[in-house]
């Protein structure tokens, strides 16, 4: 029989905790007694993603995270909104965010048109279809078109809509979004939208460089080349 955990124990790691990040979140108190360990990688994993300043300024960084917690109905961390505003972030660019996460929402209803109306529709183009109206959403936005591409390709991470994060780290790429910079925002989809998730995300981007498809820089292009070590392989 596993022995009880000793409450003080408990009670220091839930205050150091809390010192840290200013609140507990329910998880935070269950692994404190069931699992320090695994409270302990989590906090270090969870630091190094996101407290950890990277490649991203604060702002487009924040605002990559408000797009993916809307995709993912995520509202208890309501601190990334605080954390937006303290970056100089405005209501507007807030509403945007949910505006991209409500439009990835419906994403599919191009591939629809494209799909089962093609008969009846055959100078249909679902890329052109996508982009442009996604060009209306966003006219009056005055965000750089890179932050745009970055939260889209999060968001879609996040619904598993594949063919829409291939057409996003294409944007991305064309907007001069740092390929470093790209993979941070991605990243943010890991904890709310699952890590299997971002697992796929993650190989739809290398085999899109491993095609040829992207003017991959020469880490990345490693990378790329990677891909065919992979194929069959079904671990996590």
């Amino acid at each position: 029989m596993s022995a009880a955990p000793d409450a003080e124990d408990v009670a220091r790691r839930l205050a150091e905790v809390r010192a840290k990040r200013g609140y507990l979140l329910p998880h935070h108190g269950l692994l404190a007694i069931a699992a320090p360990s695994v409270l302990a990688g989590y906090d270090a994993t969870y630091t190094a993603l996101t407290l950890t300043p990277r490649s991203l300024h604060e702002r487009p960084k924040e605002f990559v995270w408000l797009g993916v917690l809307v995709a993912c109905d995520e509202a208890i961390a309501t601190h990334h909104i605080a954390k937006f505003r303290a970056a100089g972030g405005t209501d507007a660019e807030i509403e945007l965010a949910v505006r991209l996460a409500a439009f990835a929402e419906g994403a599919q209803r191009f591939a629809f048109a494209a799909d089962k109306w093609q008969r009846h529709l055959p100078a249909y183009d679902r890329t052109r279809a996508y982009r442009a109206a996604l060009a209306g959403l966003t006219a009056d936005a005055g965000v750089p078109r890179g932050w745009i591409e970055m939260a889209l390709a999060a968001i879609h991470t996040t619904r598993k809509a594949w063919w829409e994060l291939a057409e996003h780290i294409r944007g991305a790429y064309a907007a001069g979004v740092p390929e470093i910079e790209l993979a941070e925002a991605i990243s943010y989809a890991m904890f709310p939208g699952s890590i299997p998730n971002f697992v796929d995300a993650c190989g739809v981007w290398q085999g899109m460089i491993a095609r040829g498809e992207l003017p991959a820089s020469p880490a990345f292009a490693l990378w790329g080349a990677a891909a065919a070590e992979q194929r069959g392989f079904d671990g996590m």
